[in-house]
């Protein structure tokens, strides 16, 4: 059906994950593509129907206060947390063919680096969008092999506790390899090389049987170039968080610095903090409701185009080709309930600050096992994942 306006119309939804690599994925677009035109075909991710997901376009290019500050100029890095506290439970045999990368990276995670990264778009519509989002994906440094232990590194839990309650590992759990070296954790660091993002690392994470269920991304700016307030010795000025919850308790919270009352010039970090519940009242309808209107309203801005999909896979294809390559005698890794593989933190440049603490439903705290905690540390000595 070539004309997206003619009537009755036909379309498909197709579930993530679309295909299983880069070679499958073409594949799959060329088969798809017999039968049907681009527009009638809606590649669906649920996270692209959260509210605050979608918020992210009317954030960024309706407020004109964040866009001058969203670059490399103020950005010091970009971190992209989605943390399950579920195991793979009766997905046993899904999870064993898919992994963290599969199930998370190419699409989830992706997802939301091209929305916080992308050019303003001409057109709120669905190809205008979506072809910024391309760019993104595209100008994506690869990931060698020579380089891959210093820009990533897997997990796999073992038993542990959640919830004060015993819980097994993945090897234990149902349709898993008693020896299985799929990874149920995964630590990326990107780099996009384009004008506005230059020398700006993102940071994707996401695990299996997390302390809790959290999706949130964090945007840490630089510190000033000079501070000329008085601080005590050794101590240094907090950077500014932008910190956006995806799920749940969806909002948004900004931590500044401002001065503590009283005669010294002493300083604090403070939070403002908007919640779409307290805002609006609780959502009447979840993700799938959203993307499935619009699919019936012929509106495909929340859904992928194949050529995002290629690209998406083209991104992550090097690391699950050098995973499968080497073979993990380090697994499980860490225990369930817990963060993740201690050696993430490998992921992180030297000098590259921590976050003040997690993004909670109660704004930012102040831990730092959180979700959303840079470890400040240099090169990795772990051994290579």
């Amino acid at each position: 059906m070539p004309d997206p306006k003619q009537r009755p119309w036909v379309r498909v939804i197709i579930e993530k994950p679309f295909g299983r690599s880069l070679e499958s994925a073409v594949a799959l677009n060329a088969t798809v593509r017999r039968a049907f035109a681009e527009h009638q075909v809606y590649r669906i991710d649920h996270y692209l129907g959260k509210e605050t997901v979608q918020n992210l376009l009317v954030f960024r290019f309706a407020n004109s206060i964040f866009e001058p500050v969203w670059n490399r100029q103020h950005v010091h890095h970009v971190q992209i947390t989605a943390a399950e506290s579920v195991g793979a439970e009766h997905r046993g045999k899904y999870y064993e063919e898919a992994g963290v990368v599969r199930d998370m990276f190419q699409n989830h995670l992706l997802q939301l680096l091209t929305l916080m990264a992308m050019e303003p778009p001409v057109t709120f519509s669905a190809d205008a969008v979506r072809d910024e989002k391309v760019k993104v994906l595209r100008a994506i440094r690869p990931i060698t092999p020579a380089v891959m232990h210093d820009y990533s590194v897997r997990g796999q839990y073992g038993p542990g506790t959640i919830d004060g309650k015993p819980v097994p590992g993945y090897r234990q759990e149902p349709d898993v390899a008693p020896d299985s070296a799929t990874p149920t954790y995964g630590a990326v660091r990107f780099m996009i090389d384009n004008w506005r993002w230059q020398g700006v690392p993102f940071y994707l994470r996401s695990g299996k049987r997390m302390p809790r269920r959290a999706s949130e991304i964090a945007i840490q700016f630089r510190q000033p170039p000079h501070v000329m307030f008085p601080l005590p010795e050794g101590q240094t000025i907090e950077s500014n968080i932008l910190a956006i919850r995806v799920q749940p308790e969806e909002g948004i919270a900004l931590r500044f610095e401002v001065k503590v009352p009283g005669i010294e010039v002493k300083m604090a970090s403070v939070d403002m903090d908007f919640r779409y519940a307290e805002a609006f009242g609780e959502l009447d309808h979840d993700a799938y409701e959203t993307l499935l209107l619009d699919c019936m309203l012929g509106e495909a801005t929340l859904f992928t185009r194949s050529d995002e999909v290629e690209a998406a896979w083209a991104v992550v294809d090097p690391m699950l080709a050098f995973w499968a390559s080497k073979r993990p005698d380090h697994f499980p890794n860490y225990p369930a309930g817990t963060w993740g593989a201690d050696r993430g933190r490998r992921v992180h440049r030297p000098g590259r600050r921590q976050v003040a603490g997690a993004v909670t439903s109660a704004g930012i705290t102040g831990s730092e096992s959180g979700p959303c905690a840079v470890p400040a540390t240099g090169r990795a000595t772990a051994a290579p994942g």
